[in-house]
This record gives structure tokens, C-alpha cells and sequence, in this order.
């Protein structure tokens, strides 16, 4: 009798893998070469029908340069009217803005000064008031100062 087994010989794990990444490989690089030789018949065809329709659009090319040309000098001159309309209404508006802000700011700064004319007429009878007051007091402490004093002279 032989030692050999009459089953099939199981392959590992690893081996199975590198078997299914041999197999990806072999049809990528069929596949790449199929890609490949189907983008350079596309090149050829696409180069024989550019020379063709080159010689065609050559003379259609100089006749609508010139209207392009003429199309864009009008767009050219539309555009440059409207930003010069554009920048004259902004700076009108701009003006206006600013006289608009003067006149508030006069108007604020002649209040305050009224403001201050009338708290200044308010308080200057309070001023005087308070400044008499002080000076009676100021009266008042030097005489009784110097009736202290003159009690302390004559205790001695």
C-alpha cells in the first residue's frame, strides 16, 4: 500500500491568496493592454477627423473673428457706460449719506450744548448756595476755634 491519500492536496490559507492575487494581476495587465490599444486607434481617428474639419473651420474662424471682435468692443463699451452710471449713483448717494450725517451730527452737538446751558443755569444757584454754606461753616469752626483756644489760655 502507498502513503499517499487519494484526497486533494488542500492548499493553506496564504496560498489561496496569493493564487487570487496572481489571478487579479493576469486579468488587470490583459485588461490594461486591451485599454491601451483601444486609446490609440481612438487617437488615430480622432487625428484623421481634426485635420478634416480643420481646413473647414479655418474659414469659418476669420469670418466670425471679425464679429466677435466687434461684438466684444460693444460689450466692452456697455459695460464701462454702465460702471461709470454705477459709480456716479454711488457717489451721489454717497454725498448724500454724508450730508445726511453732518446735519444729524449738528443737530446732536447743538442739543448737548443746550443740554449744558440749561444744567449749567440749574446748578449755579446750587453752587452759590453750597459755597455760602461753606464759608458760614468755615466762620463757624475758627470761632469756636478760637473761643477753645482762649478757654485753654485762661484754664492755665
Amino acid at each position: 500500500m502507498s502513503n499517499n491519500s487519494t484526497k486533494p492536496e488542500e492548499k493553506g490559507f496564504f496560498e489561496k491568496v496569493k493564487e487570487t492575487i496572481e489571478n487579479i494581476w493576469d486579468g488587470t495587465k490583459d485588461t490594461a493592454e486591451e485599454v491601451k490599444d483601444k486609446a490609440a486607434d481612438k487617437i488615430e481617428d480622432i487625428k484623421e477627423s481634426v485635420t478634416a474639419k480643420k481646413a473647414t473651420a479655418t474659414k469659418k474662424a476669420s469670418a466670425t473673428k471679425a464679429s466677435v471682435s466687434k461684438k466684444t468692443a460693444d460689450t466692452f463699451a456697455k459695460a464701462k457706460t454702465a460702471a461709470t452710471d454705477v459709480k456716479a449713483k454711488a457717489d451721489t448717494k454717497a454725498k448724500e449719506i454724508i450730508a445726511k450725517g453732518k446735519t444729524k451730527v449738528a443737530a446732536a452737538k447743538k442739543e448737548a450744548g443746550d443740554i449744558k446751558e440749561k444744567a449749567t443755569a440749574k446748578a449755579k444757584p446750587a453752587v452759590s448756595a453750597a459755597k455760602k454754606e461753606v464759608t458760614s461753616a468755615k466762620k463757624s469752626v475758627s470761632e469756636r476755634a478760637t473761643n477753645a483756644k482762649k478757654k485753654v489760655a485762661a484754664a492755665k
